[in-house]
């Protein structure tokens, strides 16, 4: 495995600043979100419009995603991203979400989710998660995806690698009346082949008008999670998987989500409707 010495937190730049004429989500500006009562089972015209808010959020993170190099900020990849957010009357979902203060996520090696970019420095061999949201005509798109810094390690580029695959599997699995868990059996057991963990507490979830409705997609075969799929319901799936523990612990900031062994994680992310036949991805560029 890479012998990249561990993360520790850069110096955040001030908030950047969204044109007045942009909609907030509701949640801008208060502690937490309200919570959704909203139908899991979204209208065609609600779908139309995710798919809208998906494709600006696909192309932001694939933006972003050319300045990844060595030497480059995770904070100057916030910028790319927030500004052609913007630029397409988008609004950034993450930023002021519970009060997080940038535009994107930047997870990078041992960080599982929720990374604050910063002054941090992308180092050659690197691999770096970008999560990247945007809220247009009243809905939410959320993708995200795993890359290579410059020269990475065989492990770690097959950790990224499987982890994609295990996304597709997953999405695959998507059926009208399965139940959710089946997206976490397919998950777990591909992992399983190759001893990786995977992320138990972060999981994919219910999205729409909402960033988070309160419908949970697990990534392992949880007996719980025994939601029946129905056509129209949208949610994403975003499976995190380790080289190591699944068990992680907390930095200071309340945010970045680290394994708890540092060894590193990779994850991908698609938002999708359920169809009479399976799924259709709404995170397309």
């Amino acid at each position: 495995m890479s012998g990249q010495s561990l993360l520790v937190p850069g110096e955040l730049t001030p908030v950047r600043s969204v044109p007045g004429n942009i909609r907030r989500p509701e949640y801008v500006g208060k502690p937490a979100p309200t919570p959704y009562s909203g139908p899991e089972v979204q209208d065609p015209d609600t779908v139309e419009r995710m798919r809208i808010a998906g494709r600006i959020a696909a192309q932001a993170m694939a933006e972003a995603a050319k300045h990844i190099a060595p030497g480059v900020t995770t904070d100057e990849l916030d910028r790319v991203a927030h500004e052609f957010m913007v630029d397409h009357g988008a609004y950034p979902s993450t930023l002021g979400y519970r009060g997080f203060p940038k535009s994107l996520c930047t997870s990078l090696n041992e960080v599982i989710c929720h990374g604050i970019p910063d002054s941090t420095v992308l180092r050659d061999g690197d691999i770096v998660n970008l999560d990247v949201t945007a809220y247009i005509n009243g809905v939410h798109g959320d993708n995200n995806a795993t890359y290579l810094c410059g020269d990475v390690d065989e492990e770690s580029r097959l950790l990224v690698e499987r982890t994609e695959e295990s996304l597709r599997r997953a999405i695959k699995a998507v059926r009208p009346g399965r139940q959710v868990n089946v997206i976490g059996r397919v998950i777990e057991s591909y992992a399983k082949r190759f001893g990786y963990g995977v992320v138990r507490d972060f999981t994919g979830h219910g999205i729409n008008s909402s960033f988070h409705s309160g419908l949970i997609i697990p990534h392992y075969d949880s007996p719980h999670a025994t939601t029946v799929m129905q056509p129209g319901m949208t949610f994403t799936i975003e499976p995190m998987l380790t080289l190591g523990s699944h068990d992680y612990d907390m930095w200071d900031d309340g945010w970045t989500v680290v394994t708890k062994d540092r060894k590193r994680t990779a994850q991908f992310e698609h938002t999708l409707v359920v169809t009479e036949t399976g799924a259709d991805i709404l995170t397309l560029p």
